[in-house]
């Protein structure tokens, strides 16, 4: 990464920063609100930033909000805000969609985040659907989840595709240098947990020389880092190199 692209992270944090007037919480970020699909925009050829929801019994970090909506709806704001100042990419950035596995909608959007895969479950329509999504040239990146959760996340995809793999990568893969140069993504810090990092992929039709289909960030999570980069919750440098994934991750997947 240039130093002038480094400074511009840094200036976006720090803009943020001063822009935040939300009320805080215990995590010293902020309440957010619920999420509420009603509120999708109606798609208009921007990159907007879709989160998948799935269904399951009452649960909340926090005591009020559904796992799959853990940062909702700022981190999404956030890493939109960070791609449209370093990159021609002119996404939306007032919000995200929220959106079912088995929604048509998705098919319009070529990215899609799913947040603590640990509670995931899916039934025939919402399997079907995510196969044909990521079958049709759709990505997904998995984020927040850690141990167990990576279980559950493996026994899911393997409903969506029978034979997949998983494959872990270094930093040898294209992904990581499809904007920032990312040459050890090992040495990304999680925010909580104590575990070991690893990034793992699925790939079209198993060619590991192939397109990633499915992204998925073990025992880490970088939504909680782009939400809370304008709060101090975590020191700037770390906020930076979870920004760095997203970045990639999103140029990567509009690229591929």
């Amino acid at each position: 990464m240039t130093r002038i692209a480094a400074a511009l992270v840094l200036l976006i944090v720090v803009a943020a920063g001063a822009a935040a007037a939300l009320e805080q919480d215990f995590f010293g970020g902020r309440r957010e609100p619920m999420p509420q699909a009603d509120g999708n925009q109606p798609y208009d050829g921007k990159l907007t930033f879709v989160r998948l929801k799935y269904t399951m019994g009452f649960y909340g970090r926090r005591g009020w909000e559904p796992p799959w909506a853990h940062d909702y709806p700022t981190a999404d704001t956030h890493v939109m805000k960070i791609l449209n100042e370093l990159s021609l990419v002119r996404p939306r950035m007032d919000g995200s969609n929220i959106l079912g596995l088995d929604d048509p909608e998705l098919f319009k959007y070529p990215i899609a985040y799913m947040s603590e895969p640990g509670f995931w479950s899916m039934d025939e329509d919402e399997v079907k659907g995510l196969r044909d999504y990521l079958s049709k040239g759709g990505f997904i990146m998995f984020d927040d989840f850690r141990g167990r959760d990576w279980d559950n996340l493996q026994d899911q995809m393997r409903l969506v595709f029978p034979q997949g793999q998983w494959v872990e990568l270094d930093g040898t893969h294209p992904i990581f240098h499809s904007f920032f140069e990312i040459n050890d993504p090992h040495t990304m810090t999680p925010p909580y947990g104590g575990m070991p990092p690893a990034f793992y992929a699925m790939f079209e039709n198993n060619d590991r020389t192939g397109r990633v289909m499915a992204m998925a960030n073990v025992n880490n999570d970088l939504g909680e880092y782009w939400e809370f980069s304008d709060t101090g919750y975590a020191p700037v440098d770390l906020s930076n190199e979870a920004y760095k994934f997203g970045v990639n991750y999103f140029i990567y997947a509009l690229t591929h």
